[in-house]
């Protein structure tokens, strides 16, 4: 319980930096954006895999010129494939080979690409502002009642080969927290009750997936954490497993359910 208080602490210049909005916002994300990419190819180094560091930063600065001139995603996949091609000369120089170049765009695409859409939930949306916390609320309130129903009444494995102190009685009790908590938030701001409540089941889902995934890799890779940036307690990655696969799943539910 202690890990989680302290990587909630952790968290809480960046809930002030979405609150600020605007240029100090893209700063901030492309800065996280830029660790949580180093934490990711540094990882699958210990698999003798070498990504292509330089390429998944440049894709990070170019987040910022997109949030500043607001560009459209479109923009982005224009950048990757322009990097993709760059990238071929290297494995054509023999300098890298293609599980590099491989590992190198699976990071750009799960890490900076899927994180950029805290960011693109808040400038599309007219509503963007409350929406954000959407994403936040989901992750947390997933980890946190799973936790929670895990401690209390957990007793069937859900995946052990993955993560094996997790348990399905704490999957249940994940969904329940985020479903109620999604509701309680569109209450208090007057939102659409039904549409949370169906994104909150669905989104703490998804969460889960994206935990179980982050696993699955150090897992592979064999390392606790991704990173040490809070000592004790992992990286960036370890704090934003479930967000990086919340963040696209909110924005398109929002386009599906509630705009």
């Amino acid at each position: 319980m202690l890990t989680r208080i302290i990587a909630a602490l952790a968290l809480v210049p960046l809930f002030i930096f979405l609150i600020i909005g605007g240029l100090p916002l893209y700063i901030a994300e492309i800065a996280i954006v830029a660790i949580a990419l180093h934490e990711f190819y540094k990882a699958f180094q210990t698999k003798n895999i070498n990504p292509l560091f330089n390429v998944g930063y440049i894709f990070a600065g170019y987040l910022l010129i997109k949030n500043i001139y607001g560009l459209g995603i479109e923009y982005s996949y224009a950048v990757a494939f322009v990097l993709f091609v760059i990238s071929i000369t290297y494995l054509l120089r023999c300098k890298n080979n293609i599980l590099d170049i491989s590992v190198t765009f699976l990071g750009i695409f799960y890490v900076a690409i899927f994180l950029d859409y805290i960011v693109l939930t808040i400038r599309d949306f007219e509503l963007g502002h409350l929406y954000v916390w959407i994403i936040f609320i989901i992750s947390f309130a997933t980890d946190t009642f799973a936790y929670f129903s895990g401690y209390l009444f957990g007793k069937h494995k859900l995946i052990p080969k993955v993560s094996p102190k997790k348990t399905v009685e704490g999957s249940i009790g994940g969904i329940l927290g985020s479903i109620a908590c999604c509701a309680i938030f569109g209450y208090i701001f007057k939102l659409q009750i039904m549409p949370l409540v169906i994104i909150g089941l669905i989104g703490s889902v998804v969460a889960q997936f994206g935990d179980l995934f982050a696993s699955s890799i150090k897992r592979y890779v064999g390392i606790k954490d991704y990173g040490k940036l809070i000592p004790g307690h992992g990286g960036i990655l370890d704090r934003f497993d479930s967000v990086i696969l919340v963040a696209p799943f909110v924005y398109y539910a929002i386009m599906i359910f509630i705009k």
